[in-house]
């Protein structure tokens, strides 16, 4: 019997990972770490923030995020891919960071400040049917932006 009562709550997740970030590594591992840094401060934290988001750990290249809303989970992966798409720096030899994302609205649990549960995994899973540059959404992601974008 587990111990205690159980915290849940509706969470959109978004789950990002880099693109081919092994051969980046073997190729660059300083240049890459250097890479990788700067996008989550120019990029990422920042559109985490902007959309009223959290992150909820970092995992090697990865990350896992959470929103209270779908639409702004929705819409700070698209800012990250758009700004990300749109501001490669020719005169600064580091790896270019590509990212796939994958958005879920599901139930977690929440123990300290770590989620976990279906609502976390789908994402993940989701996330790398993602294209380079992409972003993947559950059905129910997709239906709650459809229903917004009607009204």
């Amino acid at each position: 019997m587990p111990e205690g009562r159980i915290n849940r709550r509706l969470a959109a997740v978004l789950a990002a990972d880099v693109v081919g970030y092994s051969r980046l590594m073997a190729a660059d591992e300083a240049g890459t770490l250097v890479a990788l840094k700067r996008h989550r401060e120019a990029i990422f934290d920042p559109a985490v923030a902007a959309h009223n988001g959290r992150i909820v750990k970092l995992i090697g290249d990865g990350v896992i995020t959470e929103f209270g809303s779908v639409v702004d989970a929705v819409n700070c992966a698209l800012s990250v891919q758009r700004s990300a798409a749109s501001t490669p720096d020719q005169n600064v030899p580091q790896p270019v960071i590509v990212l796939r994302i994958g958005i879920n609205l599901g139930d977690v649990i929440i123990e300290d400040d770590d989620i976990y549960g279906d609502g976390v995994n789908i994402a993940a899973r989701l996330e790398p049917l993602a294209e380079p540059g992409g972003i993947c959404v559950s059905s129910i992601v997709n239906e709650i932006i459809e229903i917004g974008s009607d009204g």
